[in-house]
């Protein structure tokens, strides 16, 4: 069955991913039309999350940012499709870096990378990054359940030199790398929430308290790794720039840190973002889920 899905799925996500740009963002808005209009898929999650999280909107401003955030979330579905076909040169008009710079100087000091990155803007074309620096540019991802499709997955988000790490082996990987002195870019995906049997950890996120991931800071820490945050910035349709942010202070020693301040100081950035643009983020993530449910025993 997952082979009969795969090949009648393939050539459709190939034939869109070969539609020049217009037609390409007409099909978006259709997809728009029947998952907000027809399906109405995830809606209540959607507005639900928006309305917890920004109490002081009024209705009409949480309507339009969740009109907006399906929009965008169309564009975000085809654009990983887009992927599959799209030109190094186009991909890098499309998907450009501010401050390039400040992982080139890291490169210089010998020390790997950990790339805080969230469900915001366009967190896919980040894959774009190993044609321009030395270090080998690695992705985290969670396997999909059907292996043709996980295969095909893996084909499209390496086209540009990335190499995906599941995330069971991730440890494995990277011990690994730095043994050979391989050093690298590792790109977690970091604003998910955890199950709560496995969470250590809790910390406010736009003002409500959840579980948190910290396993991208235990690695950071536990390999001496610089840890940023990868802000995308939605510029125009099909369009984003992005900027590395340090999440060390100037002087300050990775090894001094408290515990958990580093994903805390990745969920402050990640929030800025959204306050600042909310359409951007993706809210059918039931982020918020847990909340009230904290253990006893997690301070």
């Amino acid at each position: 069955m997952n082979f009969i899905i795969y090949i009648i799925v393939y050539p459709i996500i190939w034939l869109i991913s070969k539609m020049p740009f217009p037609l390409f963002y007409f099909m978006s808005d259709v997809f728009y039309f029947l998952l907000y209009r027809v399906v109405g898929y995830r809606k209540k999650t959607v507005r639900e999350n928006i309305r917890l999280t920004m109490p002081e909107l009024s209705e009409a401003e949480l309507k339009k940012v969740e009109k907006e955030s399906f929009r965008h979330l169309c564009d975000i579905f085809l654009e990983m499709v887009k992927t599959f076909t799209i030109s190094e040169a186009e991909l890098k008009k499309r998907f450009t870096f501010t401050n390039l710079d400040t992982v080139l100087e890291v490169e210089k000091q010998g020390k790997s990378v950990m790339l805080f990155c969230a469900h915001y803007a366009n967190w896919e074309w980040i894959i774009i990054l190993d044609k321009f620096i030395k270090f080998q540019g690695y992705a985290v991802y969670k396997k999909i359940n059907n292996p043709y499709f996980d295969t095909l997955i893996k084909r499209i988000r390496s086209r540009f030199d990335t190499v995906l790490v599941e995330m069971k082996e991730t440890i494995r990987v990277i011990r690994q790398n730095e043994i050979n002195k391989n050093h690298g870019v590792y790109a977690f995906i970091s604003d998910q929430s955890p199950m709560v049997s496995q969470a250590n950890c809790w910390q406010n996120f736009m003002g409500i308290e959840v579980p948190v991931y910290t396993g991208g800071e235990a690695l950071c820490k536990k390999f001496d790794m610089v840890p940023m945050y990868l802000n995308v910035e939605y510029v125009k349709r099909g369009h984003y720039k992005t900027t590395f942010v340090p999440l060390l202070k100037e002087g300050e020693q990775l090894k001094d840190i408290p515990n958990y301040e580093i994903t805390q100081r990745f969920l402050v950035e990640v929030e800025k973002q959204i306050r600042k643009a909310p359409a951007y983020y993706f809210w059918t993530h039931k982020r918020w889920k847990h909340r009230g449910n904290k253990p006893a025993n997690i301070k």
